[in-house]
């Protein structure tokens, strides 16, 4: 009686109250939708993995030098650039079946797998924790080559993927679209940061092998389910695309740079996305080190991190549907980003671990908003350049994240080597203070990301051409 009555509630229940009750299109209904966001959601625990938990155990439980650490966490994400190009190979891609996105999903999801499959002996071997001895190189160079697979595999997967979700989404549902794969992108990487705290709560190398390669083996199985019948063949596009001339993509990527104010852009994607992924090297290894976090404690960090910015997205999503300028909101997350850092930095001379995972919770939602402005920036270019402002919207923001988390890495490798040296003087000879002196250029950078970004605010609202994303939630009139 009681699943009779919760059924027939259900089904009164107005769809209108449903997240994303508004995203299927005749092209693409919800079930195949769903499916399709799995791989924004691999992406998510690729994520939480590599930047929430590896860096902490290899530096915390391997013994790993933190410069070392960020370098090889920073080169995945060095690949990024490619993103604009790979995306445009995908416009132009010529198959015997028609298919365009779904070879680059297939073939980086293969390529990912590898990078993981190898990535946990290649970590044992960096850190001498072999049963072989061998030279350092050789731990360094396995552990590179394992990262940077990861890396390729990655952001070939997602750049079809995204490219693949636009081509199925009609023009009406394509920000919702974009907007789910987002969430789902959020919901990986806190789904992933709560499953390797528990999985790796009683850390040992073999937990280690076993936790990398299952999620190897996940990544693989949703990303082929995502995959599936989702591309039709289309052999007589693949026989235009034969004998078609295709523009080089210098001579597109000059007419995009030289629209208005689209340097500009790029340059404040890069500053403000360095300013948020700064610390993510060294979030959990100050949790652990200065707080005393365990690495479950610190490994849930991650999540609060993937919260915040969902919190972020959402709250964004509505002040787009009430024509806010995409830049305005950009600047509000760059705003939220400054206290945020600060309860940071005050958590460890206060001793609370309370304002630590605060800050962390800031940061994510002030990152979160900065995102979206961005992203739906690009999304305002001119209709012949969205598909390749896209596409270098991704690569700037991923390039400038894995430099930023090298320097990061460095940054607190070299005020520690200096602080504990003496040359400050006592006072400053505190481990705290190396991370504390990463955040503060964190917050410099935010100041930076505000002055670029002052000339392209409206103060106008903005008319789209486009239903902005508001989780599916729509609002009754009365």
């Amino acid at each position: 009686m009681k699943v009779n009555t919760f059924t027939k509630y259900a089904k009164q229940m107005p769809v209108s109250w449903l997240p994303f009750a508004d995203v299927a299109s005749a092209g693409l209904p919800l079930p195949r939708l769903l499916r399709l966001t799995l791989f924004k959601f691999t992406m998510g625990l690729t994520t939480a993995l590599m930047i929430g938990t590896l860096n902490r155990v290899m530096i915390v439980e391997l013994g790993v030098q933190a410069w070392l650490v960020s370098l090889m966490l920073a080169l995945p994400l060095l690949v990024a650039p490619f993103r604009a190009v790979t995306g445009f190979q995908s416009d132009v891609h010529v198959s015997a079946f028609g298919w365009r996105r779904v070879p680059y999903m297939w073939g980086g999801t293969l390529i990912q797998f590898l990078g993981l499959a190898v990535m946990p002996f290649a970590l044992l071997v960096l850190s001498g924790g072999g049963q072989v001895p061998v030279p350092d190189w050789v731990g360094q160079g396995a552990a590179a080559i394992a990262f940077l697979l990861v890396g390729a595999g990655l952001q070939t997967s997602q750049t079809a993927g995204l490219a693949l979700a636009t081509d199925q989404a009609s023009e009406e549902t394509r920000p919702r679209v974009v907007a789910l794969l987002y969430t789902m992108l959020l919901v990986g990487a806190v789904s992933g940061s709560l499953i390797y705290s528990f999985l790796l709560a009683d850390f040992t190398p073999e937990r280690l092998v076993q936790v990398v390669q299952g999620t190897a083996l996940v990544v693989l199985a949703l990303n082929g389910i995502a995959l599936w019948k989702q591309e039709p063949r289309d052999p007589k596009r693949a026989a235009a695309l034969k004998t078609a001339v295709q523009p080089r993509f210098r001579e597109v990527w000059a007419e995009f740079i030289a629209l208005p104010q689209a340097r500009r852009f790029l340059w404040v994607t890069a500053f403000g996305t360095a300013a948020f992924n700064m610390q993510d090297i060294i979030l959990e290894p100050y949790g652990g080190e200065i707080l005393k976090l365990s690495v479950g404690a610190t490994s849930a960090l991650t999540a609060m991190l993937a919260a915040g910015g969902l919190l972020g997205f959402y709250v964004a999503g509505r002040r787009l549907a009430k024509g806010v300028d995409p830049m305005r909101l950009a600047a509000y997350g760059a705003l939220a980003g400054l206290p945020a850092f600060s309860a940071v930095i005050f958590s460890a001379p206060l001793e609370a671990g309370w304002l630590f995972r605060a800050g962390a919770l800031g940061i994510g939602f002030g990152g979160g908003m900065f995102a979206v402005g961005t992203l739906f920036t690009a999304m305002r270019m001119e209709a012949g350049f969205v598909g390749l402002a896209l596409g270098a919207w991704g690569a700037v923001q991923s390039a400038a994240t894995g430099i930023s988390m090298f320097l990061g890495g460095a940054l607190r490798d070299a005020i520690t080597g200096i602080t504990t040296q003496g040359l400050w003087g006592p006072a400053m000879a505190d481990p705290s203070v190396a991370y504390s002196m990463v955040y503060h250029v964190e917050m410099l950078l935010l100041f930076i990301t505000l002055i670029a970004i002052g000339p392209m605010v409206s103060r106008q609202p903005i008319v789209s051409p486009f239903v902005p994303p508001t989780l599916g939630l729509t609002e009754s009139h009365a």
